[in-house]
């Protein structure tokens, strides 16, 4: 290990990208200092931690790094950017021009991202003049000079700031060391690690909360946690595949056998921030109405019926992460493709036909083990709602069963532990997600250079992110 950090420090070029992807992480950092004009930052944190912080917005808030609490000039965080790339792939799904440009290679690519760059420049608009409308209803408590100037400038501000994140995570994937929209996240979670830390030691310590058994418990279950999505994360299902025999010139090729390796979890995380996004946008409609309005009181119903812990949010938090998990699968993964350059370079699976069979034997397995991705992926999230929360099953009106849960469920289950297990579910498996494909990034980029890469007894598999 020792020897391989000294490896980084030799070479130049790695060196550069690692310093570099250190500098634009710092830019991030600071500018999640830097307050939103005529914001009044102290009254708008304390309004958030009493009554917004929670749920869906406190999940936001921690992807921004604390950002959205303090309403800077980041607070949009790049989930504009991502919510830009989940309209767009589900456009390519039916528009026959967006499903072209995905066939044009380099030049399409380009194309696509230049889409997704003006469409995430419209949605942090749309996010930033809602919130603008939304703070002023409050008053001067809470914006110094409400009118025309305030709202024209928070838009462009919050949206100046969205865009510029986007830039920041694109030179990152570019010019330094991981995948730059990832990293970004990453650093916005790692950052609360010294608050989590100091929670808890006010709570054992201080407050005597819990006890000290408790708290062994508790990082008990969080390093089993860790090593749970480290081994799903590296999961995957060998299919054979069998190469021919071939004679080119006077010399015989082929006759080997290897397998093609297909991830159990081959989203990551990205269906999960599929699901948040989509979960987000009624509370952003929400902030243009007024509450006394009928569309305002709409909007308010169904979000509190939607609220974070009811049991319809958790059923619809699990159903989309489950199709995410399939429809990022058929974005990222084509069975006919993989099927093709197998034939052409004469190979097969022993027991499957070349061409069609086979695409379609390899369809069939990647559908089941998305399955099991799909709800893995579930469990984890609803982790830490469990947790705080409960499932709230309780909740569900006397003809769906709610009194028959209140009664034969245990408390614990129903309302949760109080726990706010800050570095579990979504958190965690980000943080694991990216630290392994970082890793597996740096290391490839040793062995390229002939030194040994971190680990002597295997490769860290990294994952597909944003």
């Amino acid at each position: 290990m020792i020897e391989s950090l000294k490896s980084i420090t030799e070479i130049p070029d790695l060196r550069r990208r690692i310093l570099f992807t250190l500098a634009m992480l710092a830019v991030y950092r600071l500018g999640a200092f830097i307050p939103t004009p005529g914001i009044n930052a102290e009254a708008f944190e304390q309004l958030f931690n009493q009554s917004l912080g929670g749920g869906v917005l406190g999940l936001l808030a921690m992807f921004s790094g604390g950002s959205l609490r303090r309403l800077t000039v980041f607070a949009l965080g790049i989930m504009p950017y991502i919510t830009a790339s989940i309209i767009l792939q589900l456009l390519g799904v039916v528009s026959p021009t967006l499903e072209k440009l995905k066939k044009e290679g380099e030049l399409g690519r380009r194309k696509i991202t230049e889409y997704t760059r003006w469409l995430t420049v419209f949605l942090s608009a749309f996010q930033a003049f809602g919130i603008a409308a939304a703070l002023q209803r409050q008053g001067t408590q809470l914006v110094m000079h409400p009118g025309p100037g305030f709202v024209l400038a928070t838009v462009l501000t919050l949206t100046t700031g969205s865009v510029f994140i986007m830039w920041l995570g694109e030179q990152i994937t570019s010019r330094g060391i991981g995948n730059g929209m990832s990293l970004l996240i990453f650093a916005g979670i790692v950052v609360g690690l010294p608050r989590g830390i100091a929670d808890l030691y006010e709570k054992v310590f201080v407050t005597r909360v819990w006890s000290f058994p408790v708290l062994l418990l508790l990082l008990v279950f969080m390093v089993t946690i860790v090593a749970f999505i480290v081994l799903v994360e590296r999961g995957e299902r060998r299919i054979p595949i069998q190469y021919a025999k071939r004679i080119v010139g006077r010399k015989v090729m082929g006759g080997v056998s290897t397998h093609l390796p297909l991830k159990v979890n081959s989203g990551g995380v990205m269906p999960i921030i599929f699901a948040v996004s989509i979960l987000t946008f009624p509370q952003t409609v929400g902030l243009f109405l007024s509450k006394t309005s009928i569309p305002g009181r709409l909007i308010a119903k169904f979000v509190s019926l939607f609220a974070w812990g009811e049991p319809l949010y958790t059923l619809s938090y699990v159903l989309l992460i489950m199709f995410f998990a399939h429809f990022y699968l058929s974005i990222v993964y084509n069975p006919d493709e993989v099927a093709d350059n197998v034939r052409k370079q004469g190979g097969f699976i022993p027991g499957i036909r070349p061409g069609k069979r086979t695409a379609d034997h390899l369809d069939d397995v990647l559908t089941k083990i998305t399955w099991v991705g799909g709800l893995y992926l579930a469990l984890v999230a609803l982790i830490p709602e469990i947790m705080l929360a409960g499932l709230r099953v309780n909740h569900l009106p006397a003809w769906l069963g709610g009194a028959w849960f209140d009664a034969n469920f245990p408390a614990w289950l129903l309302h949760g532990l109080n726990v706010n297990f800050y570095f579990g579910g979504t958190s965690l498996l980000i943080v694991v997600g990216v630290a392994m494909d970082t890793v597996q990034q740096v290391e490839a980029q040793l062995i390229m250079r002939h030194y040994e890469g971190f680990l002597k007894k295997g490769r860290v598999r990294g994952r597909r992110a944003y």
